[in-house]
């Protein structure tokens, strides 16, 4: 069978599968945040003040333009400096057989590797679109990419004919459904969502956290999606939980001082 056809077959699947709605709150394991669950795959420290949740398909365009053009300055002056612990839970929108293919792939290398993957599919996502043009030159784009990640044609043909993959895939997608996400990507910081909307007596759109208006400078933040706008959440949230996470860290010191006495 065909990848395409294959592919095609597995996103029908979803037709057919019903998901448990049960332990929607798994406790985090050793080395997550508290706002983590098991299974979660998570970037940056997990003591990080602001722990980061998107819900993204690797065949969504709104989500490549994110992370083509936000990730960068998001990983480099945020993760891998301490600040956020980042998490992505895995949707199926866009085209479904692409957002299975390149999840199946980001699933079959090594755990460590899997934003690697990710990375790469939103940076080929155009190319694998426009392969898909042709009949079977998909097929050709994903095998290129499997192969620059270290992986032999028979480890990508084993990958993508593998069940329990697709099922997790699927499963993840009908779970974040249940949880009410309807459309990525979305954001969740430190358990509350990031949304868009109006403000009582307000013409623009602006975001709210939970269920506050996003207030920074004094002035709501507008629904931008662009760098610029999330270094500015960003650096809200991480002044504004920051002193938080430093009295948590000193209580253990105090503690023991008293216990001293």
């Amino acid at each position: 069978m065909s990848l395409t056809r294959r592919l095609f077959s597995a996103a029908a699947m979803t037709a057919v599968l019903a998901l448990s709605a049960c332990g929607n709150s798994e406790a985090p394991v050793d080395g997550q945040s508290s706002f983590e669950r098991a299974g979660d795959r998570g970037l940056g420290s997990a003591t990080a003040p602001v722990t980061m949740i998107e819900y993204a398909s690797v065949a969504c365009g709104h989500c490549a333009t994110f992370h083509n053009e936000v990730w960068p300055m998001l990983e480099s002056e945020y993760i891998e400096t301490g600040k956020v612990r980042f998490v992505l839970r895995e949707m199926i929108t866009g085209p479904a057989q692409f957002a299975i293919a390149g999840f199946s792939l980001a699933h079959c290398v090594p755990e460590e590797r899997y934003y690697d993957m990710v990375d790469l599919l939103f940076q080929q996502q155009n190319a694998i679109f426009q392969a898909a043009q042709t009949q079977g030159s998909a097929r050709s784009q994903y095998l290129a990419i499997a192969r620059s990640m270290g992986m032999s044609e028979a480890d990508f043909t084993q990958c993508l004919s593998d069940e329990t993959i697709t099922q997790d895939i699927l499963d993840a997608n009908d779970r974040a459904g249940a949880e009410g996400i309807t459309g990525t990507p979305r954001f969740i910081f430190n358990g509350e969502l990031l949304d868009s909307r109006r403000a009582p007596g307000e013409s623009a759109y602006t975001y709210f956290l939970g269920n506050r208006q996003l207030i920074i400078d004094g002035e709501p933040v507008p629904n931008f999606s662009d760098a610029e706008t999330f270094r500015r959440i960003l650096d809200h949230l991480v002044a504004e939980n920051s002193g938080e996470t430093a009295m948590a860290e000193e209580m253990p010191a105090e503690t023991s001082e008293a216990g001293d006495e």
